[in-house]
């Protein structure tokens, strides 16, 4: 058999042949259905439908001169658009001079074929650009499964820095858990994106890492702390800050940003820079409902849980003063949702694995 000449296999590629005429595409199409699916069209537009569908061609040989959209147009859009940008496109044309060959590679064409064809040329154009998108979609998808195991460790680091900072006044570290879940329902509640939903629930653990440098003297008294500890105490957002450092990164430069906010209050009387109603972050003034919220409905070295109408009451009185008063209605909204949260992962429970923040149903 012809080397040149691709071998048969079972499920073929599809090639869109574009050419306004009819004998050209006749054999075009003779040439390649031994071998390929051929799917045709007779002018620009048509070409574009059917690579803008669902079930787009693998390759596209392409006529320049046309009538109404030509073939440098549509290459052009083609090439514009992301889901086909990357579709192998061959030129077929009677423009024979360097210029229109020169033209036709610099808008992104892979290839180009003058007419008339020669048929074993066609086919070994064909199958050498097949064989190298079929490779470049290959190292894509490899790349594209290792950026997600990266992105997947980094999560589980942030995941486990915030659940360390927990472990030193909270025996399981389960509040990392449940605060993240509150701010992801709020943040829902309110209409957001799902990306933001998505990066304020990864980063959300990070909010207390500080803690880490606050001396367990001060963190674990189970009385009230007088002023030289709550100086320390105070100090622990800017430590956090630090801990996580200055990122470009969209996860980590959230996570600073509610490690160092989310002890801002709306009147302005937070810590640790007195930020004051819209200048405090939106993702830090979500984390303080739910670092709140929280906060009140567990136990702590001192205090007991108080019940879910209590910390509704105190979170609602906050509103004006600690918490942005726009965020009330969202947070109330969830409720029902937030108390099977809590109950789901209460500490009673014991300590629970980074599986928990992969499960958003309650």
């Amino acid at each position: 058999m012809d080397e040149t000449q691709p071998k048969q296999i079972a499920v073929k590629q599809t090639i869109l042949v574009v050419d306004d005429m009819p004998d050209n595409i006749e054999l075009l199409t003779e040439v390649l259905n031994p071998y390929y699916r051929t799917k045709i069209a007779t002018n620009g537009e048509k070409a574009l439908k059917i690579a803008f569908s669902s079930s787009k061609p693998d390759l596209i040989l392409l006529d320049i001169m046309m009538p109404g959209i030509s073939g440098y147009d549509v290459c052009q859009k083609l090439k514009d658009n992301p889901d086909t940008r990357n579709v192998p496109v061959i030129f077929v044309t009677a423009m024979n001079e360097v210029t229109d060959e020169k033209k036709g590679l610099e808008m992104g064409a892979v290839d180009y074929i003058t007419k008339p064809i020669s048929p074993a040329i066609v086919l070994a154009r064909v199958k050498t650009h097949l064989a190298l998108y079929d490779q470049t979609r290959m190292l894509e998808h490899m790349v594209e499964q290792r950026t997600a195991e990266l992105e997947k460790t980094r999560r589980q680091i942030i995941r486990r820095l915030g659940r360390a900072s927990e472990f030193k006044d909270n025996e399981t570290g389960n509040h990392v858990i449940r605060m993240s879940h509150y701010a992801r329902l709020i943040a829902a509640a309110m209409g957001k994106s799902d990306e933001f939903v998505d990066i304020l629930f990864n980063a959300a653990p990070m909010h207390d890492v500080g803690k880490i440098g606050i001396p367990d003297n001060v963190l674990l008294k189970p009385g009230k702390l007088d002023e030289e500890q709550w100086k320390i105490m105070r100090t622990h957002p800017k430590m956090g800050a630090e801990i996580i450092g200055t990122h470009s990164d969209e996860l980590l430069k959230t996570a600073q940003i509610v490690s160092l906010t989310h002890h801002e209050k709306w009147d302005g009387s937070g810590y640790p820079n007195q930020l004051k109603g819209e200048e405090i972050p939106l993702m830090g003034r979500i984390i303080a409902i739910a670092d709140v919220f929280d906060a009140l409905t567990s136990d702590r070295p001192y205090k007991r849980a108080w019940t879910i109408e209590d910390a509704v009451r105190i979170i609602e009185e906050g509103a004006g003063t600690h918490f942005d008063p726009g965020l009330i209605a969202p947070f109330k909204s969830v409720l029902p949702d937030m108390i099977k949260i809590r109950d789901k992962y209460a500490e009673s429970h014991g300590a629970l694995t980074d599986m928990d923040f992969n499960k958003t149903e309650v």
